[in-house]
């Protein structure tokens, strides 16, 4: 199938683009990479009458050290953060999601505001942004604001994000000390949309004890969530006193709506989360300790 006629509007500047968004409403929408948006026009799944390029905003794209945060703008492409020595050294839990999105030639046009804004349940960069808190700059007609990860994602493919507002950059903290990160996933295929993941991020103090330790799962709900009976037990923990297997128990036994599907059960979905949850809490505890 083909997409349904719409008017094609290409702005150079961000204000520029929400502008647009305010002058034309519901009927428009942006699009940054495509790579979720063109399968929805071209199958009619999604309809609109005014498309919003963003390919043309040279200000939404870029990877920069700023201070204690590394700041990402909404258009830079996904290819573009795995080639970057900048957010490797920075933030180590990015760069490692990265290559698990789809396949190269995705991550070649996918972006990580569009990764980010589309808020798939089972997406990786969302499940890292909470890891991590990091933060999204939001610019609407009548001005800037930030929004923290957890306030971001409000549910299956929906964000914090107006009608007349345009995602612009997203600051993820640099974590520093003794840290240890990890992302584990299980999917189908290579490339595929994770059956289930966990994102895990842990810093020890001088005794091995757990000073900070978060849990993201994704894939096992409407959109991407930290656990916080997971975390709960992590805090102040000696890793040695930790058991992973029951960790992974914990952080999904409190789960609703985890969904059933042509590829798994509520119950199997369960089972892989808790399994990703234990083997990234081995692997984040165990760089944390040894780097």
């Amino acid at each position: 199938m083909k997409p349904a006629p719409f008017d094609y509007h290409a702005p150079t500047t961000a204000e520029e683009a929400v502008a647009l968004l305010a002058e034309l409403g519901d009927t428009a929408k942006l699009i940054a990479g495509g790579q979720s948006l063109v399968p929805m026009l071209a199958l009619r799944l999604a309809v609109f009458e005014h498309l919003v390029d963003l390919g043309r905003v040279e200000n939404l794209r870029g990877i920069e050290r700023v201070g204690d945060s590394l700041r990402v703008g909404a258009t830079t492409t996904q290819s573009a953060v795995e080639r970057s020595e900048v957010a490797a050294d920075a933030v180590p839990l990015l760069a490692r999601a990265t290559p698990l999105i789809g396949h190269v030639q995705i991550r070649n046009r996918g972006t990580v505001g569009g990764s980010l804004a589309h808020a798939d349940a089972a997406a990786e960069y969302p499940a890292v942004a909470l890891a991590l808190d990091a933060e999204m700059e939001v610019l609407s007609p009548t001005g800037r604001r930030t929004v923290a990860s957890p306030d971001f994602f409000t549910g299956l493919w929906s964000t914090a994000v107006g009608d007349d507002e345009l995602l612009t950059a997203v600051r993820f903290p640099v974590w520093s000390g003794r840290c240890g990160f990890a992302i584990r996933e299980f999917a189908r295929r290579h490339g595929d949309f994770a059956i289930a993941g966990a994102a895990v991020a842990v810093e020890l103090d001088g005794d091995d004890r757990v000073r900070r330790g978060t849990i993201a799962l994704f894939g096992l709900g409407p959109s991407a969530q930290r656990s916080d009976p997971a975390e709960a037990a992590l805090g102040g923990a000696a890793v040695d006193d930790v058991d992973a297997d029951e960790l992974g128990q914990v952080a999904v036994a409190s789960l609703d709506s985890v969904p059933s599907d042509l590829h798994g059960s509520s119950a199997y979905r369960r089972r892989v989360g808790a399994a990703m949850v234990a083997d990234a809490w081995r692997a984040a505890s165990e760089e944390a300790r040894h780097g």
